[in-house]
């Protein structure tokens, strides 16, 4: 039993660390061009209280001026920061830098929009601080940035990742939980590719909570099967995963609202993140029927062949509990928040 001690405190540290997962929200640089020498810039980075911000700072290339003085106020949880600059020349080719965010945990989503309409997305990290501003990015760029940015997302969006593991853990059998993926994977496919492209618009908020509560009902669902009481879900968990689907692909286009799409590959953009999404969504379903492979075999080791599957039946209750745990402190922060 002691290996179940070891994943179930594994699990309670990731379990933790996706309730505190305000902690870790990305900041957001947009530098929109208004003439051949004049930007826009939007600077968004988290912030504890009115005061609190991080030590993060956009360093601009030399001979970058303000035009007038930068406007700066603190507004949900984040520090936010406009200026209007001037570069003879503009800033394409040239390199802009985020001091401070190598001694962060956060990362920086960027995006600048040059007179064209073109845009060039990039995503900074602790470990990738800096960014050279290009004049209109390529198709092969285009596919590769949002390519990341999807994988990037799902495997970083906690309440997406605990939606598939309780999925997964709910139908088991290999073939089924393909089956039941593909479902779901269809369903965000549609309702991201709607929102994005301003075919349909849910507001972010309830669509937030909605999906806290979605978490909940398959956590609920995975009791009910371990307890003898199969209901619809456990029997069709396709159908089940294509509504909850469509629901999630709203949460997806929020996500991707915030990096925008380059109006000259807005087909290929679009695709390859939600390319990005699944290939990132196979990744975690992959690392998870082989965990519980390798864990049945070692139970299999240790324990007596009656008692293997009472084992993990108990262990599946356990997990489920924990799921619908953090679902439940997700929906009641984001309910309480969008009426607040």
């Amino acid at each position: 039993m002691k290996i179940f001690s070891i994943l179930l405190a594994a699990l309670g540290a990731l379990l933790v660390q996706a309730a505190r997962s305000d902690e870790l929200r990305p900041g957001y640089l947009e530098l929109r061009q208004t003439t051949a020498a004049t930007y826009n810039l939007l600077f968004k980075i988290p912030a504890r209280g009115e005061d609190l911000r991080l030590a993060v700072y956009v360093n601009l290339p030399e001979g970058t001026q303000d035009v007038e003085a930068p406007r700066a106020s603190f507004s949900d949880g984040a520090y936010i920061e406009r200026r209007t600059i001037r570069r003879d020349g503009g800033l394409a080719g040239q390199v802009v830098t985020i001091e401070g965010l190598s001694a962060t945990s956060t990362d920086v989503l960027v995006r600048i929009e040059n007179l064209g309409g073109a845009t060039q997305t990039e995503r900074l990290s602790p470990t990738n601080t800096a960014f050279v501003v290009q004049v209109t990015p390529g198709t092969g760029e285009v596919a590769a940035t949002y390519l990341r940015l999807g994988v990037e997302h799902i495997l970083f969006g906690f309440d997406h990742l605990l939606f598939v593991l309780a999925l997964v853990l709910l139908v088991r059998e290999w073939r089924r939980v393909a089956v039941t993926v593909t479902a779901f994977t269809i369903a965000h496919s549609i309702t991201l590719a709607a929102a994005t492209l301003g075919f349909v618009n849910v507001p972010g908020p309830p669509v937030e909570a909605t999906i806290a509560l979605s978490i909940m009902l398959v956590a609920v669902e995975i009791l009910n099967a371990r307890r003898g009481k199969p209901s619809v879900t456990a029997r069709l968990p396709w159908l089940v995963a294509f509504s909850f689907g469509l629901l999630h692909g709203f949460g997806f286009a929020g996500a991707l609202a915030e990096v925008g799409l380059p109006q000259h590959a807005i087909p290929v953009a679009l695709l390859f993140f939600n390319v990005g999404v699944e290939v990132g969504q196979l990744i975690f379903v992959a690392a998870v029927l082989s965990l519980i492979r390798l864990l049945l075999h070692a139970a299999s080791q240790l324990l007596e062949p009656a008692l293997v599957q009472r084992t993990f039946d108990r262990l599946d209750v356990t997990v489920a509990y924990a799921i619908g745990i953090v679902a439940a402190y997700w929906l009641v922060e984001r309910t309480t928040a969008f009426f607040a």
